[in-house]
Parts: structure tokens; C-alpha cells; sequence
């Protein structure tokens, strides 16, 4: 009965999905409305669409399982949270609104790549295919990572063969961002992320009560390591300041998202961004204290899972009713569904916009390129389900490979195109090359141990500022380009 009860919850929370996709399809004609919305997103649309896009099923999955391994997950797990919430912050507080007035000063430009080919005047169109293959190198893990989450919630709940579940959950997917673009994952990430700030907070308290008590979870706790839980990671009785930077190192990713990035250029105004702000924080804070509780309090609750992955799918197996068991597992397809639509729609943009119509129809008209994003959306998901075939995949190990990535390439590219005025083309080109290359090398050389342990996202974001004010300093910048930066900082004016 239970598996037929959850069936039926997640067959009406999927048909619910498609049935915003099908209901915007109709208004997507144009590029503007099928990449952002038109531009027209509200606060709390903005804030909860971009939060849920961000999350993902790492937040159910990758982090209540990195938090699980008493005590050394534990303590990457609360830094990596603490980072998350600092970038979160520095994110939308000086990059938000700067990044939603330039993009429409500077050629109302709809896509990252566009922004930069037009904040530099790139006629050769170098740094737009350079950043439109980076989207789609990075975005095809990062959507792995997400139909790999899926597969474990399909094969955990259903005893469903790992492959079969990894077809089943892009299937959806990919319906719905591929008929309704922007607005259909808005509208899809809103419902999305109260429905899992609403599990995150609902899962640990009720295993905590049923306990006895936070009391009784640390006496559990104990009996399982000789070890107490501290504030700070530590290694030889030292702080382990490789994981302490690594956990912080995470915040830094926020600057380089596309899928995060494009809902500040898609908010109605630049005036709403300060109480979308304090929505999405209130919403991070929140859901990423509790997911690291689902992690510490699930150990004391059940301490021998295989895959500690799995915890919050287990929790909810051992403690609730068939129906609210449904409606809380639903969390979990939220958060997979609202990221991996996100990922596949920038990346269909990226590969239709500033690849195909560049490099093979420069005359392409805007339903065309709509129409092409569509079929995109198929062939991105096609390889990133090959990518997660492995159903050993750590969902926490990609995410943390695609973030570093997006991270190291564009985030400090995106800080530099904003705040200064004296980057140059070549810079940026080189920059985000550099980024995005030595990211790629550390990652690979991680299993190395020593000076590699570190997150792979700060030796690239540090080669990538290096390299954009060296190679700036040495090359010269435009006086039309001067002048429509200080055009960008002047207070917006309704258009």
C-alpha cells in the first residue's frame, strides 16, 4: 500500500509540472520570454526560483550524507553550509542588481554570453563560444548530478533498477523546460522550494521528538565515536585549515552560476532586488541548517546505512504515513526537478544562441533559436544520463565539480565586468580560460592529497583574478566601453 500511495503523490506532483510547462507554452515565442521570462519575474518569484534552482538534490542528498559521517563530514558539511550562506548574501547584495541593470544597458542581453560579448564589445564572438562551451562542459555534470539524485530516490522508494529510474526522472524533466521555458521553471522552482523548505524542517524535528530529545541524540551519538562534535574541522589535534578553506571555498561559486545569475536579469526591476534578498536568506539559512540536522540526527536515529545519501529518504520510510511519507519524499523530486530544469534550459541557450546561431545560421530568427533550445534540452539530457550512469555516482562529489567549475570560469570574469572599468576583452578571455582550466587540473589531481586537497575552486578563482588584471593592465580598453560601464552604475530608470 505504501509504495502505491507514494506512486500516486508523485505521479500527481509530476503531472502538476508538465501541466505549467504545457500552460506557458504558449509564451514562448520570442527569445526574451522563452530564456527569461520577459523579464518579469516578481520578489518572491526571483528569490524562491533562484534558491530552489541553487539547492538541488545535493541539498536532500549530497549534504544530510556528507553531514552523516560523524564527526569530519560533519564538520565540512556545517562549513560548507556557512559558505553557502555568506556567498548567498555577497551574491545578491553587489552583484544582483548590477548585473540586472547592465545586462539591459548593455544590449539587452538575454544570456552570460551575450552579456559579455556585449559588456566587451566582442566582434569576433570569441568570448561568447568560449563561455558557451564552458556552460555546456559544466552544465553537463551538473545535470548528471541531478538525474543521478533521482535515479537513488526512484531505486530507494520503488525498488526500481538505477538506470530505469535515471530515464524516468529526466523524462519529466526535460517535458516541461523544454515546452515552457523561463517562466515554466520560475513558476516550477517556486512551488518547488516551499515544498522543500517545508520537508527540511518537518524530517529532523520529528526524528528528534521521537528520540526524546536533542538530549538523547547526542547520548546516541556518542556511543558511536569516541569523538565530539566541534565547531571547527580538525586533523592531528590541529584545526584542518584544507578543509576549512575548501568548505568556504563554496561561497565563491556563487558569482559564476548561469542558472543563479539569470533570475537577477530576469526580475521586473532592479528595485526588487532587496526584498528578494531577504526572502532568499531567510530560505537558505533555514533549509541548509536543517538539512546538516538531518545528517547529525539521522546518524543517531539510524546509524548503519550503506549510503549515507539515502538518510532522509529512510527517515521518512520509518517514521510517517503513507500519504505525508509521499508528500515529504516529493521534496526530494522537487529539489532534483528545479535545478536540473534551470541547468538545461541556460545550457539549450547557450548551445543555441551563442553556438548554433553563430557558428551555423548567423541569419537565425528567434522562433527558430526557440525551437532549437527545445531540441537542445533532449540531447544535453541524453548525455548527462550516460555521465551518471554509474549508479555509484556520489551526487555531492559532481555538484562539487561543477560548481568549483562555473565558479573558478566566470565568477571572477562576472565581479571584474561589473565593478571594474579597466578589464579589457583579452582579460576576460584569458581569465576565464584560466579559470576554468586549472579548476579542471586540480580536480584531476585531487586524489594526489597535499596542496590538491583543497577545493578545487580557489586555486582556479585565484589563477583567474591573477590573470584578468595582468593581462588588462597590459592591453587597452575602449572609450565606449568606459562609458557604458558608468552608464550601467547610474540609478535604473524604467524602460
Amino acid at each position: 500500500m505504501l509504495l502505491i500511495t507514494i506512486a500516486i503523490v508523485f505521479i500527481i506532483y509530476l503531472g502538476l509540472m508538465v501541466g505549467i510547462g504545457f500552460k506557458f507554452y504558449s509564451k514562448t515565442d520570442n527569445l526574451s520570454d522563452y530564456f527569461l521570462g520577459g523579464r518579469n519575474l516578481g520578489s518572491w518569484l526571483t528569490a524562491l526560483s533562484a534558491q530552489a534552482s541553487d539547492m538541488s538534490g545535493w541539498l536532500l542528498i549530497g549534504l544530510p550524507g556528507t553531514a552523516y559521517v560523524i564527526y569530519a563530514g560533519t564538520s565540512e558539511a556545517i562549513w560548507t553550509a556557512i559558505g553557502l550562506v555568506l556567498g548567498t548574501y555577497l551574491n545578491w547584495k553587489f552583484v544582483a542588481k548590477r548585473l540586472r541593470q547592465y545586462t539591459e544597458v548593455s544590449g539587452d542581453s538575454i544570456t552570460i554570453p551575450d552579456f559579455l560579448e556585449n559588456r566587451f564589445k566582442d566582434s569576433k564572438h570569441t568570448l561568447r563560444v568560449v563561455s558557451a562551451i564552458f556552460i555546456v562542459i559544466f552544465f553537463l555534470v551538473y545535470t548528471s548530478s541531478q538525474f543521478s539524485a533521482g535515479a537513488k530516490l526512484f531505486s530507494t522508494v520503488f525498488g526500481m533498477n538505477y538506470t530505469t529510474g535515471l530515464i524516468v526522472g529526466a523524462a519529466i524533466i526535460v517535458s516541461y523546460t523544454a515546452l515552457g521555458g523561463f517562466s515554466a521553471v520560475c513558476w516550477t522552482d517556486a512551488i518547488q522550494g516551499g515544498i522543500m523548505f517545508f520537508a527540511l524542517l518537518v524530517v529532523p524535528f520529528m526524528a528528534m521528538t521521537e528520540m526524546g530529545g536533542m538530549g538523547e541524540v547526542s547520548t546516541r551519538l556518542a556511543e558511536l565515536t569516541p569523538e565530539s562534535l566541534g565547531f571547527f574541522p580538525m586533523k592531528d589535534g590541529a584545526i584542518n585549515s584544507m578543509l576549512l578553506a575548501s568548505g568556504l571555498g563554496w561561497g565563491l561559486g556563487y558569482f559564476g552560476q548561469p542558472h543563479i545569475l539569470t533570475r537577477f536579469m530576469a526580475i521586473q526591476s532592479p528595485d526588487m532586488i532587496r526584498k528578494s534578498r531577504m526572502i532568499a536568506m531567510i530560505w537558505v539559512v533555514i533549509t541548509l541548517a536543517a538539512a546538516v540536522a538531518i545528517g547529525v540526527i539521522g546518524k543517531a536515529y539510524l546509524p548503519d546505512l550503506a549510503d549515507g545519501e539515502t538518510i532522509y529518504m529512510a527517515m521518512i520510510d520509518k517514521m510517517f504515513p503513507d500519504v505525508v511519507a509521499g508528500i515529504l519524499l516529493t521534496a526530494i523530486l522537487a529539489a532534483i526537478m528545479s535545478t536540473a530544469s534551470s541547468q538545461l534550459l541556460v545550457s539549450a541557450s547557450s548551445a543555441s544562441r551563442d553556438l548554433y546561431a553563430l557558428l551555423f545560421k548567423k541569419d537565425v530568427n528567434g522562433t527558430e533559436i526557440v525551437w532549437v533550445s527545445r531540441a537542445t534540452v533532449l540531447v544535453i539530457s541524453i548525455i548527462a544520463i550516460v555521465i551518471a550512469l554509474n549508479p555509484n555516482s556520489s551526487v555531492f562529489g559532481l555538484v562539487s565539480c561543477a560548481w568549483g567549475g562555473f565558479g573558478a570560469a566566470f565568477g571572477p570574469l562576472l565581479l571584474f565586468s561589473l565593478f571594474w572599468k579597466r578589464i579589457t576583452l583579452q582579460g576576460a578571455i584569458a581569465g576565464m580560460i584560466t579559470g576554468g582550466v586549472v579548476d579542471l587540473f586540480w580536480y584531476y589531481m585531487k586524489s594526489n592529497g597535499g596542496i590538491f586537497a583543497v577545493y578545487e575552486i580557489i586555486p582556479g578563482f585565484i589563477a583567474s583574478t591573477i590573470v584578468i588584471i595582468c593581462v588588462s593592465l597590459m592591453t587597452s580598453v575602449s572609450k565606449e566601453i568606459r562609458a557604458e560601464f558608468e552608464e550601467a552604475q547610474k540609478p535604473w530608470v524604467q524602460k
